[in-house]
């Protein structure tokens, strides 16, 4: 993959993890800040992605597996909090 896309990627990334911590600071609702806290780790996990990419550290790869899977756990989580735990 070319350095102008990684880079691309990497800029649009933070950019949207920055609007999320927008979304999250001023939303009015606690699914809100949930939704936006979900973006910023995904995104987070994105970025970490990339830069396995552009680093080419295979181990991180097993990083991301693993943290995917515990942040589709939180989100879960947080699904139920915000329904106030009914199912």
């Amino acid at each position: 993959m070319s350095d102008i896309v990684l880079e691309t990627a990497l800029i649009l990334l933070g950019v949207g993890m920055l609007l999320a911590a927008i979304r999250a600071y001023i939303g009015p609702s606690i699914n809100d800040r949930a939704v936006a806290s979900d973006l910023i780790f995904f995104a987070f996990i994105g970025f970490i992605a990339l830069i396995g990419l552009r680093t080419n550290i295979e181990a991180l790869f097993d990083i991301i597996l693993i943290a995917t899977l515990l942040g589709f756990m939180a989100a879960l989580s947080m699904a139920r909090l915000g329904t106030g735990g009914r199912r």
